[in-house]
């Protein structure tokens, strides 16, 4: 899915109604949805925690209600022409704000302050709070400015159930044990777990074998 034409994927599973946890945040960006006043929301938490699944779903939510989002990852190189765009949008999610390179620091501050101009909604994703960001200091005072929440520590059990619903929209079903191996003895990081899940299931596609405890530890060994 294309976002105004910008060369930028979404992940489509990602979105707000399968999202776990930090009910609170939920309900504020469905209420951004509702209100005719933009509003900035700023999210952190560690790696792993949900920050990409939330702003790239309110960005699929917003193209589902005809509104023009885009989602930009800041670790990345900034669009062409995306300043040009700013008045086209309503929605926009900046993810990563932690790791924005120093030269593009300032195309992302005139670009949030155009948007904020322009009355468009803005989300913003950090593993810190903007004040602890390594940043230039005019960033950190606009984002110090938004609502901001911090992500919730996801369980076991929630992690479970984030990975059960991945798992059940592409068909597959993996035993709990499996799961509970990992979490013991390779990672409880979601975003390191889904992406090994993946991996799994590519090579037992090609092997022609079950995900399991020996296949996985042997997986984990070659890897």
């Amino acid at each position: 899915m294309n976002q105004l034409g910008l060369p930028i994927s979404l992940n489509t599973s990602m979105l707000l109604e399968n999202f776990v946890a930090n009910h609170e945040l939920l309900r504020s960006i469905n209420q951004l949805f509702l209100d005719e006043d933009s509003s900035e929301v700023f999210i952190y938490g560690n790696s792993g925690q949900g920050k990409t699944h939330i702003l790239q779903g309110a960005v699929l939510k917003a193209l589902e209600m005809d509104k023009n989002a885009v989602y930009i990852d800041c670790s990345e190189s900034f669009p062409e022409h995306i300043l040009d765009l700013v008045n086209q949008l309503d929605f926009i999610s900046f993810d990563n704000v932690h790791l924005i390179s120093s030269k593009n620091q300032e195309v992302f501050f005139d670009l949030y302050n155009r948007a904020r101009q322009t009355q468009v909604f803005i989300l913003v994703g950090a593993d810190s709070l903007p004040s602890d960001l390594e940043v230039m200091r005019d960033i950190k005072t606009r984002l110090s400015l938004a609502a901001v929440y911090k992500l919730e520590e996801l369980n076991d059990e929630l992690i479970m159930s984030v990975i059960d619903s991945q798992m059940s929209q592409r068909n597959l079903s993996v035993n709990s044990n499996v799961y509970e191996y990992l979490f013991k003895n390779y990672s409880r990081d979601l975003k390191l777990l889904l992406s090994t899940l993946n991996d799994l299931d590519k090579a037992s596609l090609q092997s022609k074998k079950p995900i399991s405890i020996p296949f996985v530890k042997k997986f984990l060994e070659l890897k």
